[in-house]
């Protein structure tokens, strides 16, 4: 019997549990799921749907998302977005609490550069002097009246 290309997913798992340093009978304990059952999907010989996949990730404390890319059920683009999350959620290094406040930061960056990427496109070029024409007002130093400069 061939092996099925299964995007990784299962060397990817295999990577993630010895990591871990769980055995395969633990993943499988842990996840639910058959001894057997999990080490055809190491091996590519299965291909897990997305419940299995999550229930896998949760013993290995890492996103489903990470184990979704791995098996090919998220275009490039969604795997983008996740590569960041997905790293710092399989850090063995860190626990689960400062997992979640290094993903909330990220994800604050990405809104506040976002909205500053949609401001900056809601600025217009005067056309005659080539000078940008911004929506609010332009911020104006104020001279404290200390010229002393030694």
């Amino acid at each position: 019997m061939g092996a099925l290309k299964v995007g990784g997913v299962g060397e990817f798992l295999r990577e993630q549990r010895r990591s871990a340093q769980l055995s395969l009978r633990q993943l499988a304990d842990a996840a639910g799921v058959s001894n057997p059952y999990l080490s055809q999907i190491e091996r590519g010989l299965r291909k897990p749907s997305a419940e299995i996949l999550q229930q896998l990730a949760k013993a290995l404390r890492i996103s489903a998302e990470t184990l979704y890319v791995q098996a090919g059920m998220l275009d490039a683009r969604e795997r983008d977005e996740l590569e960041v999350p997905a790293a710092i959620m399989a850090d063995p290094s860190i626990n689960e609490r400062q997992k979640q406040v290094l993903i909330q930061i990220y994800e604050s960056f990405r809104k506040e550069n976002a909205a500053a990427d949609e401001a900056q496109d809601g600025q217009t070029t005067d056309a005659d002097t080539g000078t940008e024409a911004h929506a609010g007002p332009v911020p104006v130093r104020e001279e404290t009246g200390n010229d002393d400069h030694r």
